[in-house]
């Protein structure tokens, strides 16, 4: 790995959410003008540009949950997973600070909530980051998502889930997508749940590539 891989996560990671929380807090203090459907656009359009821009550099992980997949499936070093996820957390922080700077009339300036009972969140994140990991795990290669085909899959599924479980939990399926505007609005609701669950449901997306990918999917299984 070299600088310009943390760069790449940095930058995509700040790009990624930056784009989809401030579509959020926009929405917010416009009382619904960007709408929900179109916060969920923004999402998947933004992943898909992401990947595009930086698959072939650092993999465009952009995810903690996704790094650590990806290490636990023998296809990232073990030894770069913290450089990643500290770089992404840097990225994050910077676009949750400047959403804050250019819209602080946000409450949440994009932060995760959610309208069902606590457990019940944590499984339909659970869930959704399994769907996403084992798309992501069987359209890339190694720990990169590169080609036409991964970026469309990839930032579809992110825009299916926004669109159909924003409304009940924001559809984060990211722990840094949630940890850095919690921290600069000082909004920790439920938080805990948006940093386990999609860890767990990557790592199970994995465990269950075997069934189909055995030869190439995980090393671990």
């Amino acid at each position: 790995m070299n600088t310009k891989n943390y760069i790449s996560e940095a930058l995509g990671t700040f790009s990624l959410v930056f784009c989809g929380t401030a579509a959020m807090a926009v929405n917010e203090i416009t009382q619904g003008a960007v709408t929900h459907v179109g916060v969920g656009i923004t999402w998947g359009f933004i992943v898909i540009a992401m990947i595009y821009a930086f698959g072939e550099i650092s993999g465009a992980h952009f995810n903690p949950a996704v790094t650590i997949a990806f290490a636990y499936a023998k296809k990232f070093p073990w030894k770069e997973v913290p450089k990643y996820i500290a770089f992404q957390f840097v990225g994050a922080i910077v676009a949750s600070l400047l959403v804050w700077y250019l819209f602080p009339e946000s409450k949440t300036l994009g932060g995760t909530q959610t309208i069902l009972p606590p457990f019940k969140a944590f499984v339909l994140e659970y869930l959704l980051t399994f769907f996403l990991m084992l798309v992501i795990i069987n359209v890339s290669t190694g720990s990169k998502e590169t080609g036409i085909m991964a970026g469309m899959a990839i930032g579809g599924v992110v825009m299916l889930e926004a669109l159909f479980a924003g409304p009940m939990t924001n559809a984060s399926m990211n722990p840094i997508r949630s940890l850095a505007p919690a921290l600069v609005s000082t909004n920790f609701a439920n938080l805990w749940l948006y940093l386990i669950a999609p860890i767990l449901g990557a790592l199970t997306a994995v465990l269950s590539c075997k069934w189909v990918k055995a030869d190439n999917c995980c090393d671990n299984c």
